[in-house]
């Protein structure tokens, strides 16, 4: 019984394990593009390591098959049974680290900042955006292309129509205003040292 892709694409889990059983290599991979990546992503979470990832995933889709002629539709999801599987080959590749267990194991480093520190970047965008809005507008123009924008001098002098050296007398008194507001929120903003 094959059906097109394009109408499998419709069916639930149990029925495109069901048709695979019965031989439809397209439910077969509608179903792959549905679970593999998240046999992946669970196993990744687990691991931290994305070969070994990829492994465990490969062989939870495997085991997927080779139980597909025994599924009985109705008794567990297909995704409540893959993660299950999962679950069990990381842990089994978690025991095997070393003899290490899997409470001795530490969890894989999440890269992107915490939410306190997103929380004080924000903060201190916000104090300096209110910062330099109380500066005059020559000096939050300097302020902002050099110190922020990161131009050079000679750069500047020239969007501002002015000599560099009064670049440089706008962003040093532009810097030294920033500072005076900003000290009193040092602590708040997290600065143990001079807001420079």
């Amino acid at each position: 019984m094959n059906m097109p892709l394009d109408q499998s694409t419709d069916l639930s889990d149990d029925a495109l394990l069901l048709l695979y059983a019965n031989g439809d290599k397209a439910a077969a991979r509608e179903l792959t593009l549905r679970l593999a990546p998240r046999a992946y992503a669970q196993a990744f979470r687990m691991l931290g390591i994305a070969a070994e990832a990829e492994d465990v995933a490969q062989e939870a889709m495997m085991r997927i098959w080779k139980i597909a002629p025994e599924w009985r539709t109705g008794e567990a999801k297909v995704t409540t049974w893959l993660y299950r599987v999962t679950a069990n080959l990381c842990t089994d590749r978690l025991r095997q680290r070393r003899g290490t267990s899997l409470d001795a194991i530490d969890e894989p480093v999440d890269p992107s900042p915490s939410a306190a520190d997103v929380m004080q970047d924000n903060a201190r965008n916000d104090a300096l955006q209110n910062a330099l809005m109380q500066l005059p507008e020559r000096q939050r123009q300097a302020v902002v292309l050099r110190h922020i924008e990161e131009m050079p001098n000679p750069e500047i002098a020239e969007v501002m129509e002015i000599s560099v050296e009064a670049v440089e007398s706008l962003t040093s008194r532009g810097k030294r205003a920033l500072s005076q507001i900003l000290a009193g929120q040092k602590a708040a903003l997290g600065f143990e040292g001079d807001v420079r």
